[in-house]
């Protein structure tokens, strides 16, 4: 079952607003079975919108139509839907009822330009005339074409509750079968995961895709078919098989975000982490706290920047802070150390580094990030040289962080403790 989205707007090709209709449609009907054979944008042009119309219904086998249905001038669909479909609009009696009822309740007014939302082609069908959205369908050369709202949240509502139900019934058993995984990677770069997704001999039926999302890379594996049974077994065994070549860069799957995954691990294990951030500056304490329920595992964190705030609350060596400077292996540890010992925590990490855009030396440029870990039984020190913009760097900082917390409870979880051994790892 093929299916053509069309986003209608000036607002949408000028890149005033952006065009969050058409992935939300693409991905519920993707979702639900259907092929997504393309995807288009255009402006409020009814001479456009006909010609992407007539090619849409030649080509699939239904289209869902989103934008150009409100009151304003601008708003051009239904004039253009009538020209290239030869159906001339007619005031639809129930929706045009209901706009008076409600433009008495609040004005009094016996005229509205809202009364052009009651003007619909002959065989419009409204979706949802109580719902006080626009919104409707046309069954035209025996193919249904859906028209909705380009508000985001009112086309969401009308796909979710009236046209999925709707195409559901009207092909029955065209739909495809569909397994998905996504599996979420960091630190392995997209090349490597191509290269060791390449050398497995996955079934032909396995599609997969690459979707870096900074700083992470996205596999994407999906098998379906149109018998409905979507080879439960081959696809379990396809995806052990991802798992495998990938080993622990892959931190999680579909939904799963790396907090969440830290978190698990952290309650699963009975730990408390405290950090002591400098140039993230609380971001990774902000990503840990969103998940609910972080404060049985999260005992908080300090944000310094200043070498005194180093000095005075993570008990940081001014003497170290001077001879070796705010960026260096010593000092993060030392910052790990400090808020470990203040808060109490299983594990404190540290981070210091240099976000730019200035700070840079040549012999610790932008970008140069380091990390402590400390715990127990382990002190270990990392260096990063990272790339790219401010935020960037933040943002692979975080993650990193995080990452470094996730595969100390993964190495711990699958050995005996040790006595305290110290690490130094450049990156």
């Amino acid at each position: 079952m093929k299916v053509e989205i069309i986003a209608i707007g000036d607002e949408l090709t000028s890149g005033r607003i952006a065009n969050t209709t058409s992935g939300f449609a693409a991905r519920q009907l993707f979702e639900a079975g259907y092929e997504i054979h393309a995807m288009h944008t255009i402006g409020d042009s009814p001479s456009l919108i006909g010609e992407a119309l007539k090619q849409a219904i030649d080509s699939v086998d239904f289209v869902i139509v989103t934008g150009g249905l409100g009151a304003t001038d601008d708003d051009l669909t239904n004039e253009a839907v009538s020209l290239a479909l030869n159906r001339p609009t007619m005031p639809n009696l129930e929706i045009l009822s209901l706009i008076r009822a409600h433009l008495d309740e609040i004005s009094g007014s016996p005229v509205s330009p809202l009364e052009k939302l009651a003007w619909l082609p002959v065989g419009a069908e409204a979706l949802n005339p109580h719902g006080r959205m626009a919104g409707y369908q046309l069954i035209h050369d025996n193919k249904p074409i859906f028209f909705l709202p380009g508000i985001p949240r009112q086309m969401e509502q009308l796909l979710i509750n009236h046209v999925l139900p709707r195409l559901a019934t009207w092909y029955p058993s065209r739909r495809l079968s569909t397994c998905r995984r996504l599996f979420k990677i960091f630190d392995m770069s997209e090349m490597e995961v191509n290269s060791r997704i390449d050398s497995l001999n996955l079934a032909e039926e396995a599609v997969i895709g690459y979707y870096p999302v900074f700083p992470e890379v996205h596999l994407s594996l999906i098998i379906r078919d149109t018998q409905g049974r979507c080879s439960d077994r081959l696809f379990r065994k396809a995806c052990t098989e991802v798992d495998s070549a990938l080993g622990d860069a892959v931190y999680g799957h579909d939904q799963e975000n790396m907090e969440q995954v830290v978190g698990a691990l952290l309650r699963s294990s009975g730990k408390t982490l405290a950090l002591a951030e400098s140039c993230t500056g609380g971001l990774i304490s902000h990503r840990l706290t969103t998940v609910p329920g972080s404060s049985d595992y999260y005992m908080g964190g300090v944000t310094a920047y200043s070498n005194s705030l180093k000095t005075h609350f993570l008990h940081v060596d001014a003497q170290l802070l001077q001879a070796l400077g705010a960026v260096s292996g010593e000092v993060a540890t030392a910052m790990a150390e400090g808020i470990r010992s203040e808060t109490g925590a299983d594990i404190g990490l540290s981070v210091t580094g240099i976000a730019g855009p200035d700070g840079g030396t040549a012999a610790k440029p932008v970008g140069t990030v380091f990390f402590s870990l400390v715990s127990p039984d382990v002190r270990q020190v990392f260096r990063f040289s990272f790339s790219g913009g401010r935020d960037q760097i933040q943002e692979i900082s975080a993650f990193t962080g995080m990452n470094l917390v996730r595969k100390y409870l993964l190495e711990r979880s699958a050995q005996p403790a040790v006595k305290l051994q110290e690490e130094s790892i450049n990156s």
